[in-house]
């Protein structure tokens, strides 16, 4: 899994350009641009953190709601074939659809 920076519930990608001698990085998670750069690591972070306080301000201030990172949800299209097959997986165990994929994807990803 590669490295990401983490500030206030937002993660931000870490990236090298060779061309420009320079990292740089955008938040995931989130449809808004959210962009930061620097020379170093530690300029590349203290950016990233600083872009993430304005964003947070420049929100309070226009009484809008800040964009959050991964609500929880998302749609997933499978085969109707595989769409049965877990659902009825998930019945025989007494779970629920939602709760059988979670602990899928949790095997998947911190295997």
């Amino acid at each position: 899994m590669s490295d990401f920076l983490e500030y206030k519930g937002y993660s931000g990608t870490i990236e090298y350009s060779a061309a420009d001698n320079v990292l740089h990085g955008k938040v995931v998670g989130v449809r808004s641009l959210l962009s930061y750069e620097g020379n170093s690591l530690e300029s590349l972070r203290s950016d990233f953190e600083d872009m993430i306080d304005d964003y947070l301000q420049t929100c309070a201030e226009d009484g809008t709601e800040p964009e959050k990172p991964y609500r929880g949800n998302f749609n997933v299209r499978i085969s109707p074939e595989l769409h049965r097959t877990l659902a009825m997986y998930a019945q025989s165990r007494g779970q629920s659809l939602n709760s059988t994929v979670e602990e899928a994807i949790k095997r998947l990803v911190t295997a």
